[in-house]
């Protein structure tokens, strides 16, 4: 069995055990929920963090001197978006994304970024009060030596010139020239910080379409849990990012039911602010048949 196969087997079940406890209400109340006021302010704030998006990979990319257009790296953004969100795995867009214009860049761009979700996640976290409020301080911990002991990884020079020493000399080099240059790095924090920021807002309205009426203070926790759940391995962005909102709503006191609903409403949102990718998508083919005549 191919790790994409059980990839897809885990959300799956996620997704099956999640209506043989709660039925097929909260899913079905969320399609419903969805209106054309939320649709547009996904479709708006999408737009803010694809060019940020965009804007973080065209910095990174021209640290490892590599060309790459703001507007050709929001359409390829947009696209991305779009792949990763309809096919099953969740990074099928990005690996299009790196056979098109450079692995290295792209696997780098988005790296930067979860390590920024990451480290903006743990220190809400540990002044906001949430379900896992009480780990969050060894999570912190935790994050400050694996990001000591890479750096120390990164500077070691070892005596002989093995494979891994030389991969390890070809990582260095390209995180000091695309992610922590001078010019480079507030670019690549500012760009994901802004991005992360979009997708908690956007999270936020879906939960007020599905009926939330908590403080956006208790909410906002929660969204960056999902948020941090919504990067591992899903079907079409489905699966992992259900389970953790049912977890989290049912631990905050607001219901599972509610959770799933409010996953619902967001998948739905995110998807349709996906859709500018499904138009480069087609005028990509178009162009590609035409050249081919």
């Amino acid at each position: 069995m191919t790790a994409a196969r059980v990839r897809a087997g885990a959300a799956a079940v996620t997704l099956a055990f999640l209506v043989w406890q709660l039925g097929t209400g909260p899913f079905l109340d969320g399609l419903q929920a969805v209106d054309g006021g939320a649709l547009a302010a996904a479709s708006g704030l999408a737009v803010l963090t694809t060019v940020c998006c965009a804007w973080r990979w065209r910095t990174v990319a021209h640290g490892l001197g590599a060309d790459l257009p703001l507007g050709t790296a929001v359409a390829a953004y947009y696209r991305s978006l779009f792949l990763n969100l309809t096919l099953p795995g969740g990074v099928v867009g990005d690996v299009h994304r790196g056979f098109g214009h450079g692995l290295r860049a792209v696997a780098w761009e988005r790296s930067a970024g979860q390590v920024v979700q990451i480290a903006l996640t743990v220190a809400v976290l540990l002044v906001v009060p949430s379900p896992v409020q009480a780990v969050v301080p060894l999570a912190a911990v935790v994050l400050v030596v694996a990001a000591a002991g890479a750096g120390l990884a990164l500077r070691g020079r070892p005596a002989r010139r093995s494979r891994w020493s030389r991969l390890r000399g070809a990582a260095a080099r390209d995180v000091r020239a695309g992610l922590l240059a001078r010019r480079a790095w507030p670019a690549v924090v500012l760009a994901s910080a802004l991005v992360v920021a979009g997708h908690a807002v956007t999270f936020l309205i879906a939960a007020r379409t599905a009926g939330v009426t908590a403080p956006a203070s208790q909410v906002l926790p929660l969204a960056l849990l999902v948020l941090l759940a919504a990067a591992l391995p899903n079907v079409g962005g489905w699966g992992p990012r259900e389970g953790v909102t049912a977890w989290a709503f049912a631990a905050a006191g607001l219901g599972a039911s509610l959770g799933v609903t409010t996953a619902v409403v967001y998948g739905v949102m995110v998807l349709f602010a996906s859709l500018p990718g499904a138009v480069v998508l087609m005028a990509d083919t178009v162009y590609r048949g035409a050249a081919r005549v």
